[in-house]
């Protein structure tokens, strides 16, 4: 028969030694409801057990109930915890202490964000970061922190990609003049992820894909090609031609934009 963790006790300490033992329980059913015991009768007693399980939990649904819990306990109790989670040489305790930062949402974890942190070598590590970071990051220095992820434009697989292109498009105007000049980059796979999360930033409901692909055309073809050839297309396909026309316009004011800049100021094209 299954263990089931109760919530509802008064008894304190005996409660903490049976969700202790439950967290680490094979089954992860047993793992996820002794986390939110954890979280339904907060206690700091309990700190120390949920971040070290954060760094080593399997289960995705497990870790994100365990930082709910975190989230259960005082912030001051909690943050400076948390904090030593990010110089932790384990990815997934950086990873997770980032995770749970975003769910408390203090913006004092914001000078926290550093700049190893947002171009971690681990790609789960870096995405959580960006997207922490742009929660977090005080207005007037949201131009720094687009600085810091612009150059990885081109960085990694689909998701992380799709990460930084959302973070870049949420910290809004500020990423035009640097993700323009990337899009003039020699490397095809910079240019046509910068051309892409221009495509995004100019009208959010573009989908990723469809951004990525027509910015291929553009690299490809240049940007008056790939104009001509959205302009040409077969008319049965009428809506999605006129929405490709209208992307393939914007990259091109997005490409004339780029190729006016000082070719001088060619950007770095770290982490790719």
């Amino acid at each position: 028969m299954q263990e089931v963790v109760p919530i509802n006790t008064t008894d304190g300490t005996p409660q903490n030694t049976r969700v202790t033992d439950a967290l680490s329980a094979k089954d992860p059913s047993v793992r996820l409801q002794a986390a939110l015991a954890a979280g339904s009768n907060p206690h700091p007693e309990l700190l120390e057990t949920l971040v070290e399980r954060c760094a080593v939990e399997p289960d995705f649904f497990v870790r994100d109930m365990l930082s709910w819990a975190l989230t259960r306990l005082s912030p001051e109790t909690t943050l400076p915890r948390i904090r030593r989670e990010l110089d932790s040489g384990r990815a997934q305790a950086r990873s997770q202490a980032l995770h749970t930062l975003s769910k408390i949402g203090d913006r004092r974890a914001w000078a926290w964000i550093t700049r190893d942190l947002l171009r971690d070598a681990d790609d789960q590590v870096a995405r959580t970061a960006w997207r922490v970071a742009v929660a977090l990051v005080p207005e007037d220095e949201k131009e720094d922190l687009a600085g810091e992820l612009v150059p990885q434009l081109g960085r990694g697989d689909r998701e992380t990609r799709l990460s930084l292109s959302r973070a870049l498009v949420d910290l809004g105007d500020v990423i035009k003049s640097a993700v323009r000049q990337a899009a003039a980059h020699p490397d095809p796979v910079v240019a046509a992820h910068a051309r892409a999360t221009e495509l995004l930033r100019q009208n959010p409901e573009t989908g990723f894909d469809a951004a990525v692909e027509e910015a291929k055309r553009v690299v490809v073809l240049g940007a008056e090609g790939a104009a001509a050839a959205a302009s040409a297309a077969p008319g049965a396909a009428g809506t999605a031609n006129a929405t490709n026309a209208t992307n393939a316009t914007n990259a091109a004011d997005a490409a004339d934009a780029a190729k006016a800049m000082d070719a001088g100021n060619g950007m770095e094209a770290a982490g790719c």
